[in-house]
């Protein structure tokens, strides 16, 4: 969780203040390059990782229902 409280009319102020910045025509290539620094920060900080081994323990091998002792 963010330590900020961003409601939607502060989401619409930054997104202006970026346009004005850049420009629209570079907008997709500004965007890009924060979701390339934030794809590295996690695989980085062990994000991924961690989220991989959590979704492992998550699926379990199914249980054998049959219970009957192996016939010798």
């Amino acid at each position: 969780m963010l330590p900020f409280n961003f409601g939607p009319v502060e989401l619409i102020l930054i997104l202006v203040i970026v346009t004005m910045l850049f420009g629209v025509g570079k907008l997709p290539e500004v965007f890009g390059a924060v979701g390339k620094g934030i794809r590295e920060f996690r695989k980085e900080s062990g994000f991924e990782a961690q989220k991989k081994a959590q979704a492992d323990t998550a699926i379990e091998k199914p249980v054998n229902s049959d219970t009957s002792a192996p016939q010798a």
